[in-house]
């Protein structure tokens, strides 16, 4: 990978090698606006535009209002080919030896309105969510809570490894990393084996986590046209880390027959910058948990052509509580644990004929690992709160507490060229 003009970290999640976009505000400018993230830097597209900044890229040169926007709606709509030249180009302008020096490197002026410091910035929702669909292909965590749930021998439902479960999410509770999360109240039952079943109105007693990847749809199909499998990835702008935030006593009591509400729909973060699917190109790998078998049972409008569908992106939560001033690890995660790929989750989503907006929100559902230490749920790792985990700082959590706040963070590739998302926070606020 060529080297950046720019001094960038090493360790750092935005290397020139990823440009994932996002919103952005300052004190100095309290509009929202496009950025990509770039180092340490966030690299203010709006001022970037408007200066002449996209002069060498005549693509883009009839589509600067969508610089100008407050989200980033209308550059996701203008399609992969689009995005994917934009990078590159941004990629060339903050090359060491790239095309275009003059327009920024050699711009003191311009480097000055346009690069501003990561810790300067407020940044916001990159994209108005108009529908939110969570799946649940991690095969991991689907046969942990359906052992805990139903045993061993019917842990999974005989159509989990047909296609892609999910359920609707609610868009509106959707929230930008950094968004502290109010401890939901709701019907829960105290005494499960009590006879008969009556509720319980109270504080949610087992909030929990989830630890997610999800995408952003760009381009729209029409009501009636299911998009094919072949042409699903063209329909994705990038993903995001996610948090799905879980009322675990809640769902107990609400998910039969419908599948989870209440216990979802209070909040979900996820971090604030967009990959691009262009930028993880160079680490798709095959899933952990499919295989040939698995692939040939699918039905066509499934069936993929390659067999690396997948992503070799690790995960890390932390946790810290408010005892402690330190961070320490809960668990650890890789996205090649996913049975279904994005695109066969829009394939899937759409094979009714129902129509996707841009700015639609696809999450992965929990990712977990087959070994200790890489479950993406307190649920898993507790065993629905009957072992207690024990931090490293010794405390000990069978759900969440007051005042613990969470951090997911994930990149691919190598030190000097990860391709991250930066952090998907949130802290635990106590219930009204």
């Amino acid at each position: 990978m060529a080297r950046s003009w720019l001094d960038i970290a090493p360790s750092s999640p935005f290397s020139l090698a990823n440009i994932p976009f996002g919103i952005i505000s300052t004190k100095s400018n309290a509009t929202h606006r496009p950025a990509i993230a770039i180092g340490d830097y966030a690299l203010d597209l709006s001022v970037f535009a408007l200066k002449g900044g996209f002069s060498q890229l005549p693509v883009i040169e009839s589509h600067l209002s969508v610089f100008s926007q407050t989200t980033l709606n209308d550059f996701a709509a203008l399609g992969r080919a689009i995005h994917r030249e934009t990078r590159t180009y941004i990629q060339k302008v903050l090359q060491n030896d790239g095309p275009f020096p003059s327009i920024l490197r050699d711009n003191a002026q311009l480097r000055e309105c346009v690069l501003i410091p990561l810790s300067s910035i407020q940044n916001h929702l990159p994209m108005r969510i108009g529908d939110y669909t969570d799946f649940y292909v991690g095969l991991n965590h689907a046969f942990n809570v359906g052992v805990l749930f139903r045993g061993p021998d019917n842990a999974l439902q005989p159509n989990y490894k047909h296609l892609p479960v999910g359920y609707h999410g609610r868009a509106s509770s959707v929230v930008i990393s950094g968004t502290p999360m109010r401890r939901p109240h709701g019907q829960m039952l105290l005494d499960p084996a009590a006879t008969p079943k009556v509720p319980t109105y109270s504080a949610c007693k087992k909030l929990d986590i989830e630890l997610e990847l999800a995408a952003f749809l760009c381009t729209p199909n029409n009501l009636g046209y299911p998009i094919p499998i072949e042409d699903a990835a063209e329909h994705i702008f990038g993903l995001v880390l996610m948090n799905d935030w879980s009322a675990r006593d809640v769902q107990a009591w609400e998910y039969v027959p419908l599948g989870p509400f209440t216990s979802k729909n209070f909040g979900t973060t996820i971090s604030p910058w967009i990959v691009l699917l262009d930028a993880l190109e160079p680490f798709r790998s095959t899933s952990r948990v499919g295989d040939a078998e698995h692939r040939e049972n699918l039905l066509p409008y499934l069936r993929e052509q390659r067999h690396d569908t997948a992503y070799d992106i690790n995960f890390r939560v932390d946790i810290q509580t408010s005892a402690s001033s330190e961070k320490v690890l809960f668990s650890t995660g890789n996205a090649r644990d996913l049975l279904f790929s994005f695109p066969q989750l829009v394939a899937h989503h759409t094979v009714t004929g129902c129509n996707m907006n841009t700015g639609d929100l696809l999450a992965s559902g929990t990712i977990s690992g087959a070994e200790p230490g890489t479950l993406g749920s307190f649920l898993e790792a507790t065993k629905s709160g009957k072992e207690p985990v024990t931090l490293a700082n010794g405390e000990k959590r069978r759900f969440l507490e007051d005042g613990d706040t969470i951090t997911i963070t994930g990149a691919a590739g190598k030190e000097g060229e990860y391709v991250g998302f930066g952090e998907c926070s949130g802290v635990i606020l106590p219930a009204l």
